[in-house]
């Protein structure tokens, strides 16, 4: 079990917002790649990444809608990818390996959520194909342009929704057990979790370091659409008149708060020489105690990571069987 996370006392907390934690950091002459990049957090994170000098990739499965989101963020480059496509994923690692540039940034903030039961073409089902799998061949494709940065940080975009499940080994893809829609989300973002895991235990010799954030819920990101008003009603994310609920003590945040978390883990210097690491609220995250779970559970601003989300054993254990579901 991982005994690194322990929170740094940061300075930071909830309500920070992305500017906030990157005020005062130039990246001039950085390269970052943010999947999902157009939209919602995924759009904030290219958006101050490239005010602090980085220059900014971002692979949408339709440029068209991608560059008209992006065009008040000057010079941010689009590229089409389709995470859900090995192909698409495998052209546009290509497409950019080609380019002969490194790669410094890596933030893996793509995804979708709490959908109806879909499989991809291989089968797989389709948040755990697109969560995890998608960036599992991204990275590895893009591993010699990590490499060649001689510093790279790898942030994958969790979730508190580990909570729903652990990674199901023998089950990854509901063929043998109901489909829950939750229970498929919460399996995912675990599993982005153990990804940063492994990634950072086999890329540390060679400077890729890795990290997993849960950003808070923000519900006017389109993230949300799969949910029907009444239930985010009922966990108290949005009001009668299904306005969203500000509130970032309770993880209910804005979209440059949920971003904050992710900009922090890419770029703060306060993390130097770490990695393999869970975040939330621009900190480290305390590992669940046993005994606290059930409160942990039901305290939605208590800041945690359960136990089998950062645990060596089952993310090396995702990794050999993710190399096997990617040929």
């Amino acid at each position: 079990m991982t005994t690194a996370q322990q929170p740094l006392r940061s300075g930071f907390g909830p309500a920070s917002t992305a500017e906030d934690v990157i005020e005062g950091i130039d990246l001039t002459g950085r390269v970052a790649i943010v999947t999902g990049g157009y939209s919602g957090i995924g759009l904030e994170t290219s958006r101050v990444l490239r005010a602090a000098g980085t220059e900014v990739v971002v692979p949408a499965r339709d440029p068209e809608r991608a560059r008209a989101a992006l065009k008040e963020v000057e010079g941010v480059e689009v590229e089409e990818m389709d995470l859900i496509d090995p192909a698409s994923v495998d052209a546009f690692a290509e497409t950019f390996l080609a380019s002969g540039r490194p790669l410094h940034i890596l933030v893996n903030s793509a995804g979708i959520m709490a959908t109806p039961l879909r499989r991809d073409a291989r089968g797989y089902e389709a948040q755990f194909a697109t969560n995890h799998l998608g960036h599992f061949r991204l990275v590895a494709r893009l591993r010699p342009a990590l490499v060649a940065a001689r510093g790279a940080r790898v942030v994958s975009v969790s979730s508190r929704g580990i909570r729903f499940s652990p990674v199901v080994f023998e089950d990854l893809h509901f063929e043998r057990r109901p489909y829950e829609p939750f229970l498929a989300y919460g399996q995912s973002k675990t599993a982005n979790a153990l990804f940063a895991v492994e990634l950072d235990r086999r890329g540390r010799a060679e400077g890729v370091r890795a990290f997993s954030v849960h950003p808070g819920m923000i519900v006017d990101t389109g993230l949300a659409k799969h949910l029907p008003e009444e239930a985010l009603r009922a966990a108290g994310a949005v009001d009668e008149e299904g306005r969203p609920v500000r509130d970032p003590a309770r993880q209910l945040k804005t979209v440059a708060q949920g971003a904050a978390t992710s900009v922090w883990c890419a770029t703060s210097p306060r993390l130097d020489g770490l990695g393999g690491l869970y975040c939330e609220n621009c900190d480290i995250s305390p590992l669940v105690a046993p005994e606290s779970e059930a409160a942990w559970r039901g305290e939605p601003g208590q800041a945690g990571v359960l136990p089998y989300a950062v645990d060596p054993e089952a993310a090396a254990r995702l990794w050999e069987v993710s190399e096997r579901l990617t040929s």
